[in-house]
């Protein structure tokens, strides 16, 4: 019978509910027999029944054989302490709408290769029907882990069997398998400041967790040394959201402190490697590592866009008995379709295409940028030879959070540098230092918008042509 409203059973099954939660019937109460009921409702006592056995369903009533139908043990909900005020939809605040973001997690969405996409997609669905509707090896597919290790190779330097490649839905997933790989119990370190995801990760999995500052060179080894911990996660080829490149010195300082103990291992994001505009790419770290202390991570958020959750990491060898263990139990988390399309993309080198078409894009806009600027005596680009974002210092006596408000009133969104900072008593720079995620700004709108966001500050500027303050 159909389980709908408008059925006689289920009105009556309404409104035995009804008389049980008001408790007019009691807990062991027997209802009405279904023949009396039937006769005295005039109603069929198939239909009584449907209504006692969707009660009995529900656990509202029980049956006796030869004896009837009766009310269950009543447990009551508890219901909370309601606050004094009940705070409305309409009275909480508002969001603040912005016209323009300066935000590090977005890219060019005009530059995504739909045509290219969509062409491969339906090649995909004609041609890998059976692939992409099956179960998969949890590591992902081996004709794309193929392609990632010989673009690493070429890229980024790296050595390494595609079977020691791991795919994963976004840096986020990976790195909760890393600390299921290493374990909740180690010491765990990071950069700072540092990118907030990551701080957040190691902070809800209740690691213990150091935090170690940069100088100019990056990570302070040193400092790392005397926090006693046995793991690090850096930002070496671009790190966030200072952008330091990691010199060679201070790499090879890093892989020493990893080789001192076999249980120390060194984890490397290498987030955005693929956009530098000056000289040529700056070698992974993993490439530098001759005893499997690296585990190396990567994703396509920046190279496609931030909603592609398909990211990949190199473990070591040493870690793969490991890991082939835990995947028993834990499947590809990256959906097959997607990985055939990238297969395609990266096969058909539209990948390589893509990346450059992105490079150059990105360096017109850093261009335009520069050329603002250079406008001001006392405002300084750092870190803009490498990623898609860069440091904006404002040499100047005042204060970061100001800055941000004056931004704020112009409907421009800009972070300061101190948002990443988790150390309360350390000073990341000695002048208000905001970070620029440029990406995001259409190129013919961004003249404009770095105009607007420096005219909010002129009070406090030189301009560099009238030299007034």
């Amino acid at each position: 019978m159909p389980f709908t409203k408008n059925t006689i059973y289920m009105k009556l099954y309404e409104q035995f509910k009804t008389m049980i939660n008001e408790n007019k019937y009691l807990e062991h109460d027997k209802l009405p027999s279904k023949r009396k009921l039937a006769a005295s409702l005039k109603i069929s006592p198939l239909t009584v029944q449907a209504a006692y056995e969707q009660l009995v369903a529900e656990g509202y009533v029980y049956a006796i054989e030869k004896s009837g139908y009766y009310v269950s043990k009543k447990v009551d909900v508890i219901q909370q302490i309601t606050p004094k005020k009940k705070i409305s939809f309409e009275e909480s605040e508002k969001p603040f709408i912005y016209e323009y973001e300066f935000k590090t997690n977005i890219i060019d969405t005009n530059l995504f290769p739909s045509a290219t996409w969509a062409k491969l997609t339906r090649e995909v669905l004609a041609e890998n029907h059976h692939e992409t509707l099956n179960v998969i090896d949890p590591q992902g597919i081996l004709k794309l882990r193929e392609e990632i290790t010989r673009y690493i190779e070429v890229y980024r330097g790296i050595h390494v069997d595609p079977n020691q490649i791991v795919m994963g839905s976004g840096g986020s997933q990976l790195m909760h398998i890393i600390l299921d790989l290493l374990g909740r119990k180690q010491h765990y370190a990071i950069e700072n400041p540092n990118y907030l995801k990551i701080y957040h990760i190691f902070k809800a999995s209740e690691v213990k967790l150091s935090l170690i500052s940069l100088d100019q060179s990056g990570l302070i080894v040193d400092q790392l040394s005397s926090s006693q911990a046995n793991i690090v996660h850096v930002t070496p080829s671009h790190q966030f959201p200072t952008g330091v490149v990691m010199p060679i010195q201070r790499r090879n300082e890093l892989l020493n402190w990893a080789n001192q103990k076999e249980d120390r291992y060194i984890i490397e994001d290498d987030y955005d490697s693929e956009f530098r505009y000056q000289g040529s790419p700056i070698p992974a770290l993993q490439s530098l590592d001759s005893n499997d202390k690296v585990i190396y991570i990567n994703t396509f958020t920046k190279t496609l866009a931030p909603s592609f959750r398909m990211a990949y990491m190199v473990l070591p060898k040493k870690l793969l008995s490991k890991y082939q263990l835990l995947s028993t139990y834990q499947g590809c988390t990256v959906p097959n379709i997607e990985q055939w399309i990238m297969y395609r993309f990266m096969h058909g080198g539209f990948f390589e295409r893509h990346i450059n078409r992105m490079r150059n894009h990105y360096k017109k806009k850093l261009d335009i940028i520069s050329e603002v600027i250079s406008n001001y005596k006392d405002v300084f680009m750092i870190g803009e030879e490498a990623g898609l974002h860069f440091l904006l210092e404002i040499r100047r006596d005042i204060d970061e959070k100001v800055l941000i408000e004056q931004a704020r009133q112009m409907k421009i969104e800009v972070t300061g540098i101190h948002h990443y900072n988790q150390l309360v008593n350390q000073k990341i720079s000695n002048y208000p230092t905001l970070v620029i995620g440029y990406a995001g700004i259409p190129i013919e709108d961004i003249r404009f918008v770095m105009e607007r966001l420096l005219s909010s500050m002129t009070i406090h500027l030189k301009d560099k042509q009238t030299g007034n303050t």
